[in-house]
């Protein structure tokens, strides 16, 4: 079964990759959303936890090819590993995210450009990679140039008790110890048809990727809208430090891809990963159009 889901936007080819699985709290998922709701959407297994999938995104692109988010790494331990239920070891490469490189052909050192929606565990972990339990964290893509929000860097290092479980500086600070940190303040072009867009709530320096050809668009939303279960304006998660905000970052964001018809990029969702939107009333749901 292939990792990857290849469509096109404009003449940027792209990739959706199935970087691995993890399970986390459902009620931590859906916020104030009850459970009969969202249990409809997306079952919990005995612990309560729903399956979500990792997905990242490479794009072919002139400057070289550039990776969006890395998924969660090779360097947790068995207890972190059973508490999020994380499925990601790969076949062939480190993680599932290297095999599904693999069928690209894509080796981590032909990588140039890795951009991180934000910096918690299961988008940024595999930043880095350490070759043993007792090995030093280490660069994961060499030859790259990371890109995040420099405040979202910053928020992140503050490990207060809110959110020290989610920002592990091991997935960070060997990029900054590379120097190959290119920071963002705020909105704006990365490279050409790659852009940020400011959607703060579920971290208050979050980014979700727009990219933009010949008149065609896609996002990749990160954890703004994690999956298609999320549509809805008020599911937003227990995890945003923001609610209210994300609320708003969604309101504006799922307009404008609904009036000018993007692809969305859904990085948790299992079964979901690329897909169009339609206003139903003053709901939004996926569209086969």
């Amino acid at each position: 079964m292939s990792l990857v889901e290849t469509f096109q936007v404009g003449q940027l080819r792209c990739h959706a990759l199935d970087a691995g699985g993890q399970r986390l709290d459902g009620g931590a998922m859906f916020g104030v959303v009850p459970k009969p709701l969202w249990e409809r959407k997306i079952p919990a297994d005995d612990r309560n936890r729903i399956p979500l999938l990792m997905r990242c995104l490479l794009i072919e692109h002139d400057e070289g090819p550039i990776l969006i988010d890395t998924g969660a790494g090779n360097k947790e331990n068995e207890k972190f590993v059973d508490i999020y239920g994380l499925d990601n070891s790969g076949k062939h490469g480190r993680t599932r995210l290297e095999d599904a490189l693999g069928e690209l052909d894509v080796q981590p050192g032909d990588v140039r450009w890795v951009i991180n929606t934000h910096l918690h565990f299961d988008h940024a972990g595999g930043n880095t990679y350490v070759e043993g339990p007792d090995a030093p964290p280490r660069v994961a893509f060499p030859n790259a140039t990371y890109v995040v929000q420099r405040k979202e860097l910053e928020f992140g290092a503050q490990r207060n008790e809110r959110i020290a479980a989610s920002y592990l500086p091991k997935n960070y600070q060997p990029v900054i110890d590379a120097g190959l940190w290119q920071f963002m303040d705020g909105p704006g072009q990365i490279l050409p048809g790659i852009a940020a867009i400011h959607t703060p709530g579920h971290t208050p320096h979050h980014q979700s990727i727009l990219i933009a050809d010949s008149g065609e668009k896609a996002c990749f939303l990160g954890d703004v809208v994690p999956t298609a279960a999320h549509l809805p304006l008020p599911w937003i998660m227990g995890y945003d430090v923001e609610p209210l905000v994300t609320l708003e970052s969604k309101r504006s964001l799922l307009a404008t891809a609904c009036e000018e018809k993007w692809l969305l990029i859904f990085e948790h969702d299992v079964e979901c990963g690329v897909g169009k939107i339609v206003a139903d009333g003053r709901k939004y749901r996926l569209t086969t159009d």
